[in-house]
């Protein structure tokens, strides 16, 4: 049996949740039953309700394994700068900076979404491995910090210095200040 995979965050756009990214680019691609894989619905009538039902999810599984991808400004799964390292699934506003980078998948940055769902950072911390990832010269900079910097809350990502199985798995731009 294959792992759980817990993935977050669906984009508030209409016709572009991110569940339908996620089967597009990976869960088409592999074995994994949709039923071992997680994410927010980005179709619920109630937000918060919807953040409530899916921290309560999280708190009743142990996540084999923790995906993620690193963003510019150092967040992981949308906990941009600032996000407490308790903080629970909630609805995040997206900085400028994370729709900037995120514009490259649109056909206009003004549909790019301005907010997104984002599950809490302990339970990414409880994921027994995480595996993260960081491509581009965009990237260095947030690599460099989650790597070499302090823990610090203005950088998200810098939290799982102290994960126990962590891998990064960077290409040559983005790895570049990690020498």
């Amino acid at each position: 049996m294959l792992p759980s995979v817990f993935l977050l965050l669906k984009l508030f756009r209409k016709n572009h949740f991110y569940v339908y990214f996620m089967r597009d680019n990976l869960f088409d691609h592999i074995d994994i039953k949709l039923e071992n894989t997680n994410i927010e619905n980005g179709k619920a009538e109630d937000k918060e309700a919807e953040c409530e039902r899916y921290t309560k999810l999280l708190a009743t599984m142990q996540q084999d394994i923790q995906l993620l991808g690193l963003g510019g400004n150092g967040h992981i799964a949308f906990n941009e700068p600032n996000t407490p390292f308790d903080s629970t699934t909630h609805i995040v506003d997206l900085t400028e900076k994370t729709i900037k980078d995120n514009s490259r998948l649109f056909n206009s940055i003004d549909d790019v979404p301005r907010q997104a769902f984002t599950m809490e950072i302990k339970n990414i911390m409880n994921a027994k491995k995480i595996l993260i990832l960081a491509s581009g010269d965009n990237k260095a900079d947030a690599v460099y910090k989650m790597v070499k910097g302090k823990i610090t809350e203005q950088v998200p990502a810098s939290i799982l210095q102290t994960h126990p199985d962590c891998t990064l798995i960077v290409d040559e731009e983005a790895a570049k200040l990690i020498k």
